[in-house]
Order: C-alpha cells, then structure tokens, then sequence
C-alpha cells in the first residue's frame, strides 16, 4: 500500500506517538500583522480501536524568548503550576487520506468541544519492521473560553493578541 492510499487499520489496534517524530504546536495573530508560534516538546499521544488520547506538559513549552516563556506558564496564560496539562480526547474518522477527530479538549481545568481536521498518510513499514502511520491535525479554539483572557491595548484600541488561536498536531504514530 502507498502512503496516499485511504489506510485500512488505523482504527484497529494501538498505537503510539514517537516523541522524536511528533511534534504540538500553538499560533495566534500578534499586533494585527504577524504570529505568535510556540511548541510543547513533552507529548503522548495514542490510537487505540478508533480513540485518541493525548496530553501535552505545558513547563515543555517553547517559544523564542524565555521572559514570555515565563509569562506563559504564569496565571496570566496556562498557570503551569496549577494545570500541567492540555488534553484531547476523541473519536478518528478516516476517509481517504482525511482525518476528522470529534473530541475533547482540556486546557486550564476547562473542557470544550472541537474537532481535529487534517490528513492521514500511512501504513508504512519502518526500517525496524514496525507499522507506522502520519497523522497531521488542527484545529481553533477561542482561548478566552479557557479562562486565557490577558491581552494589551494597542494606540488604536485594538487588541495585541488574537482570542482565536490554531493548534496542531503532526504525529508519527508506531504501532504497539
């Protein structure tokens, strides 16, 4: 089977995220003219029979400037120290080589509902003999809806950050 070919078996059985080849990440529009990216390097991620679970360690988070690492993890944004981590859980459809999760997500002690888009590539054998598939989502959230609401006035009223912010997920899944 190629790798554009509509998988077969993602939903049946496990499997798990590679931490090496999986990556989390946030962007949101900054000052009207640009974005605002950051990753979480401390991830897990799992299919298992069509469910997909994950958990993102909010202290992992990396962004360009360690003073505005500091702000995120304070209050203001994640309040690492009382919420140590973002969750999902839901459900994987696959048509083709397009992927669609229903689910839940936790950020901040509150849960809301969105839906995981993206594609899926897959299966491929590694050079270890070990099945693996690709799995690439996201999605948008309103962040003042996870209690996230800091923000800064710019001259012209406007606000310095976005409320909506995209999230994604590109996972390399190894099967268990």
């Amino acid at each position: 089977m190629s790798i554009t070919e509509a998988p077969a078996t993602i939903t049946t059985g496990t499997y798990n995220a590679d931490p090496v080849h999986s990556s989390v990440g946030f962007d949101v529009h900054h000052m009207g003219i640009g974005l605002f990216s950051g990753s979480v390097g401390d991830i897990n991620a799992t299919i298992e029979n069509g469910a997909l679970t994950g958990a993102a360690r909010i202290a992992s988070i990396h962004v360009k400037d360690e003073n505005l690492k500091g702000h995120l993890l304070a209050p203001d944004f994640f309040d690492a120290e009382r919420f140590p981590e973002v969750s999902f859980s839901g459900t994987v459809n696959v048509t083709g080589t397009s992927v669609e999760i229903p689910g839940e997500i936790t950020l901040k002690g509150v849960t809301q509902a969105t839906t995981l888009r993206g594609t899926v590539t897959g299966p491929v054998t590694d050079p270890y003999g070990n099945a693996r598939y690709g799995v690439k989502v996201s999605t948008e959230i309103d962040r003042t809806a996870f209690g996230i609401t800091w923000n800064n006035d710019m001259p012209d009223g406007t606000k310095a950050l976005a409320d909506t912010v995209t999230l994604s997920a590109d996972l390399s899944l190894v099967k268990a």
